[in-house]
């Protein structure tokens, strides 16, 4: 019997679950969606159970007409920031998740704004409510004021991996690159840091052990139909996992992931990046460690979504719309919740400027669209090295924002057709460790099937573009300043 690989994504839309030959071809695949609700401005909250029951739906779906037997093992990606409180003799969820765009904690991030720099050195983050800390803090404050519960171990805490993995193997682990997201794990250690957990007010024993992307991680139990005992190879945030199957660890590859919100990420030997940009761990396998530098847009696909619900039509027709239109002088800027790298400004306000009385649909579709263009370029100019950019994600399908990203970020732009690259890289992480394939051979096919586009723009044409979405920028920030300022 050919062995099996079932490689599980879990995202923040959806559940995504794929099948793989021990040649790394699809041959089953399955989804579940997953809601999200807007409690309060700011606040983006989903159902942790609806999440678990999405992860059994998917596999389930995947897996009918296969026999269980097959499957060697399974690889997990997930959504990583985000932050969920379990008790730990049920497993139950005692709180919704709360998302990695939920902007709860400024309070708390205010009082710790003189520790931002040294939080920053050990962690490579800045300080932000994007991160874990803030929220896995917010969750106690809420649900167990006095750090009882969860310094007795009775509350477990942790991203989206670790609740996955206590409920489907009962190990209370946490994936060394998830954990790097936290903003608890020190860079230099790979571990929790036990002066930010005080920070941050988190126990540490709610947390779970901190192990690298190959594990160990346990046995599955319980995941009808796999049987009772299949082990779980690998583990990887989202945009790590892509970023594994780009063959990501190539020189001055940089990986796009255009989502809900974006992220840029290339592989780097120091966790310490450029002035905007954030130091991770990509991932740990075989006794090393791979870092990366990585920019987190907070709004990219969202803003699509957002002007299409605005203005009664659905996103791919706003695409469509965008990809025959001029923008004109019209610019967006999506600072929803403030903006994200290169920027990191919490109070920046979105800001829609250059239009009049003519100005129609198709006009703010486009200016929507370059928005996503001009917030990757200006991470890609911060990024050292660039030599060509790989994307993914929903938003990559379509051709205008692909050949837009190649003319303002004046670099090579690379498509895959391959829109499950998350759940694929996990796929191929625990591959490498069963022996179904090599990294050269996966260097080696990494570029397989994928369309090129190429800038087309000059530069004084692309110089203009910039300069005037730069100056949108600005005022964003400085009216956001201003309403700080303001703010009894």
């Amino acid at each position: 019997m050919r062995p099996l690989l079932l490689a599980v994504d879990q995202g923040t839309s959806a559940t995504k679950a794929l099948l793989l030959d021990d040649a790394g071809e699809v041959v089953a695949r399955a989804s579940a969606p997953l809601s999200q609700t807007h409690p309060e401005p700011g606040l983006v909250e989903q159902d942790a159970q609806e999440l678990l029951d999405g992860v059994r739906t998917a596999v389930a779906d995947c897996m009918k007409g296969v026999e269980p037997a097959a499957v060697a093992g399974v690889a997990l990606s997930t959504q990583r920031e985000s932050a969920v409180l379990w008790d730990a003799a049920t497993g139950q969820p005692v709180a919704p998740l709360v998302s990695w765009q939920d902007q709860r904690g400024g309070e708390r991030m205010a009082q710790l704004a003189d520790a931002g720099e040294e939080i920053r050195r050990r962690t490579g983050l800045p300080l932000d409510p994007m991160f874990s800390a803030l929220k896995m803090a917010a969750l106690l404050d809420e649900h167990d004021p006095a750090r009882r519960r969860s310094a007795t171990g009775e509350l477990r805490l942790g991203t989206v991996d670790a609740f996955l993995l206590y409920a489907l193997t009962g190990n209370l682990v946490t994936e060394i690159g998830n954990a790097s997201r936290t903003q608890l794990l020190n860079l230099a250690t790979g571990d929790w840091d036990d002066e930010l957990l005080g920070l941050f007010d988190v126990p540490p024993t709610a947390l779970g052990r901190v192990v690298p992307s190959d594990g160990p991680f346990g046995e599955l139990r319980g995941l009808d139909p796999l049987l009772d005992g299949t082990p779980v190879l690998a583990v990887l945030g989202d945009s790590h996992a892509a970023l594994f199957a780009h063959a990501g660890w190539r020189p001055g590859v940089v990986k796009v992931t255009y989502g809900t919100g974006s992220s840029a990420m290339t592989a780097a030997e120091s966790p310490r990046p450029s002035e905007g940009l954030c130091g991770t761990i990509a991932w740990a396998h075989g006794g090393r460690t791979t870092y990366a530098h990585e920019a987190n847009i907070r709004s990219t696909g969202r803003t699509l979504t957002w002007l299409a619900e605005l203005l009664g039509t659905g996103p791919e027709e706003l695409l469509e719309l965008a990809a025959g239109a001029d923008a004109g002088d019209v610019s967006l800027i999506p600072a929803f919740g403030g903006l994200g790298a290169p920027w990191w400004d919490a109070h920046a306000v979105p800001v829609l400027a250059g239009f009049d009385l003519g100005t129609g649909r198709g006009q703010l579709a486009r200016a929507a669209l370059e928005s996503v263009a001009h917030q990757v370029a200006d991470v890609l100019a911060a990024l050292p090295g660039v030599r060509q950019v790989v994307a993914d994600g929903g938003l990559s399908r379509s051709d205008a924002l692909m050949q837009l990203q190649a003319d303002v970020a004046a670099v090579d732009v690379l498509r895959t057709d391959h829109h499950e690259l998350s759940a694929a890289g996990a796929a191929r992480l625990a591959g490498l460790g069963l022996g179904l394939w090599t990294a050269n051979g996966l260097e080696s096919r990494a570029d397989d099937g994928m369309r090129a586009f190429t800038p087309t723009w000059d530069d004084a044409r692309r110089r203009g573009a910039l300069a005037r979405w730069h100056r949108r920028l600005a005022a964003a920030r400085d009216l956001g300043q201003r309403d700080k300022q303001e703010t009894p």
